[in-house]
C-alpha cells in the first residue's frame, strides 16, 4: 500500500496528504501521528519548525512559520506566510548538452505545410478585430458563416473563428501598451493555424489597421484582408461584405492536406490553472517529463506565467544557456516587482482561494509546482510578451499568470498545441492551438471527464511513475498536432478564451 502522505524531498519538514488525515492517524513511515485534520492535498508537519524558520517542500523554501509548529499539525495559511530570502542565481551552473535522439529515430506529426515552410496543427479562418466596437461585426460574421451547412463543402477547415477583444481604444496611441496589443494581434495573424485572416476595425479607434500593418510588416493579400465598419458603410454592409471574402479564402484553405513532417515543428505551450497540492507532484512533473521528450525530439516548449515561478526563478536561471538570458529572465522578475509595487499590488497576491482550497499556501509553493512544468533541460532563450519564438528547446516567455491571457501571448508567438495541468478543474480552449486538459488527481478526473484528456492522478496513487504518464503526455501532444481532437474542441470551447494582455491607464 502506498504512503498515506508523500515526501519530496529527504530536506522537506511537511508531507503531502494523500487523503483526508484525521487527528490520530499514525504515519508510521514518517514517525508522526496527526494532531489536526490535515484534508487530502494539504501539508502536515513532520518535524517541529520554530516560529521564523523556513518550511520546506521539493528541498526549497516555501514559506516561513509565523508561529511554532509541532509534527503532526495541519500546515497552511495559518501557520506560514511569505518572507525575504537570498537566492542564489547560479547562472548556468547546471547548464547540460542536450541529449537529442538521432534524426532518423525522431517522432513525426501529420501536419500541415504552409506555402512558407511553417507548420500547423490546424487549418481555421480567422477574424481578428482592432477594437472591441467591431467584435459584434466579427462574431456575426462568423456565426453566419457556420450556420446553413455552408462550411460543409470544405470538409479541410477546421472552422472560421472570431477573436475578440474589449481594448484599441480609450488607451495611448502609441506606447508599451499599444505596442503589446498590436503585436499580440499580429502574431495570431501570422499563425500558421490560420490559413487565412480577416482583421476588422471600426475605423476611428486608437488602434488603427494601418499601424497595426505597418508597425508588424504585415502585407495584405489573398491570405490577409482588412476592412473596417465606417468605410463598409455599417454593420450589415460589412457582415455581407465579411462575408464575401471568407467565401474567397474558403477553396484556398481547404486545399489542405495533412503530410507527415517532424515532430520538431511542435511547439507547445505550458499552462496551470485551478492548481492544488497535487499539481507539483503529478501533472505538472508529468508533463515536465514530455518537454524532455519533445525536446530531445527537436521541438519547442514555452513556459509562461512569471508571476507564478516567482521563487523559482533561481532553478531556472541555474538550466540557463548563458549568463545572457539567465539576466534576461531576471530582468522581467524585476520589472514585475517594480509594476506590482507602482499599481498597490504584491507578488503574494496568488494563491488564488481555490488554490488555497486545494492545498497551496504561498506563491513561492505554486512556483516551486509549477515550474517543473519546464523539464529538466537547459533554458534557451526568454521572450516578452507575444513575441515571435524563434529558438528550438524550452524557452520562457513573459507573460501574466491569469491563463487566458498567458496563453494567448505563447499562442501570439507561434505556440501550436497546448498543455493545460489542474487539479481543482479548469476548462479552457484557445483556438487556433489546441488545449490539451491535464487532471492532477483522479477524483477531479472522474468527475470532469468530459473535460479532461489525461488523468495523472495515478502518479499520487503509486500506480504510475512520472516518466510514464509523461510518455502518454507527449503521445497524445503527437497525435494532437496530427489532427486527434482534444475534448475542448470537441467541447467547441475556444473563441472566447482570446484576451490580450491591457497595459496603461484606461482613459
Amino acid at each position: 500500500m502506498p504512503s498515506l502522505a508523500i515526501r519530496l524531498s529527504p530536506a522537506d519538514n511537511v508531507v503531502v496528504a494523500r487523503a483526508d488525515l484525521l487527528p490520530g492517524t499514525k504515519l508510521d513511515d514518517f514517525g508522526v501521528t496527526c494532531r489536526t485534520h490535515v484534508p487530502a492535498g494539504h501539508k502536515m508537519a513532520i518535524a517541529p519548525v520554530a516560529k521564523g524558520d523556513p518550511v520546506r517542500r521539493y528541498g526549497q523554501i516555501i514559506g516561513f512559520a509565523t508561529v511554532a509548529i509541532e509534527p503532526g499539525q495541519h500546515v497552511h495559511t495559518q501557520n506560514i506566510a511569505m518572507g525575504d530570502f537570498a537566492r542564489d542565481y547560479a547562472f548556468c551552473a547546471d547548464y547540460k548538452p542536450t541529449d537529442y535522439i538521432p534524426e532518423h529515430q525522431r517522432a513525426t506529426i501529420q501536419g500541415i505545410v504552409r506555402d512558407d515552410g511553417r507548420v500547423a496543427t490546424r487549418n481555421y479562418i480567422g477574424i481578428l478585430t482592432s477594437v472591441n466596437c467591431s467584435a459584434t461585426a466579427a462574431k456575426l460574421i462568423s456565426e453566419k458563416m457556420r450556420s446553413g451547412g455552408m462550411l460543409a463543402e470544405f470538409p479541410n477547415v477546421d472552422g472560421v473563428v472570431a477573436l475578440t477583444h474589449h481594448y484599441g481604444c480609450g488607451m495611448a496611441s502609441e506606447g508599451e501598451g499599444m505596442d503589446m496589443l498590436r503585436r499580440t494581434i499580429a502574431g495570431y495573424a501570422r499563425h500558421p493555424n490560420f490559413a487565412g485572416v480577416l482583421i476588422l476595425g471600426l475605423g476611428c479607434e486608437a488602434n488603427q489597421i494601418s499601424r497595426i500593418m505597418a508597425t508588424e510588416k504585415l502585407s495584405a493579400g489573398p491570405a490577409l484582408h482588412t476592412m473596417t465598419i465606417q468605410d463598409q458603410g455599417g454593420t450589415a454592409k460589412t457582415v455581407a461584405e465579411g462575408m464575401a471574402r471568407i467565401k474567397e479564402m474558403l477553396p484556398v484553405a481547404n486545399k489542405a492536406k495533412r503530410t507527415t513532417v517532424p515532430a520538431s515543428h511542435v511547439t507547445l505551450a505550458l499552462q496551470c490553472g485551478g492548481s492544488d497540492g497535487y499539481s507539483g507532484i503529478t501533472a505538472n512533473p508529468a508533463l515536465g517529463a514530455a518537454v524532455d521528450l519533445l525536446v530531445r525530439h527537436g521541438g519547442s516548449a514555452v513556459l509562461s506565467e512569471t508571476p507564478e515561478i516567482y521563487g523559482a526563478e533561481h532553478l531556472l536561471t541555474r538550466r540557463a544557456v548563458s549568463r545572457e538570458v539567465g539576466e534576461k529572465l531576471i530582468d522581467r522578475i524585476k520589472w514585475w516587482e517594480e509594476y506590482t509595487t507602482r499599481t498597490g499590488n504584491e507578488m503574494n497576491n496568488n494563491p488564488s482561494p481555490g488554490n488555497k482550497a486545494g492545498g497551496l499556501t504561498t506563491i513561492l509553493e505554486k512556483s516551486l509546482g509549477a515550474a517543473t512544468k519546464g523539464g529538466t533541460g537547459n533554458l534557451v532563450d526568454v521572450y516578452k510578451y507575444a513575441e515571435e519564438i524563434k529558438a528550438r528547446g524550452f524557452v520562457f516567455m513573459d507573460t501574466p499568470g491569469y491563463d487566458p491571457v498567458s496563453a494567448t501571448g505563447q499562442v501570439a508567438g507561434g505556440a501550436n498545441v497546448i498543455c493545460f495541468t489542474t487539479g481543482r478543474g479548469s476548462v479552457f480552449g484557445c483556438k487556433p492551438a489546441p488545449s490539451l486538459k491535464l487532471a492532477t488527481n483522479t477524483p477531479m478526473y472522474k468527475r470532469m471527464t468530459d473535460d479532461m484528456d489525461i488523468d495523472c492522478g495515478p502518479i499520487a496513487e503509486g500506480a504510475a511513475t512520472v516518466q510514464e504518464i509523461g510518455q502518454k503526455i507527449f503521445d497524445l501532444v503527437i497525435a494532437t498536432a496530427s489532427g486527434e481532437r482534444t475534448k475542448s474542441e470537441l467541447l467547441g470551447m475556444g473563441e472566447e478564451e482570446f484576451t490580450p494582455w491591457q497595459l496603461g491607464a484606461v482613459m
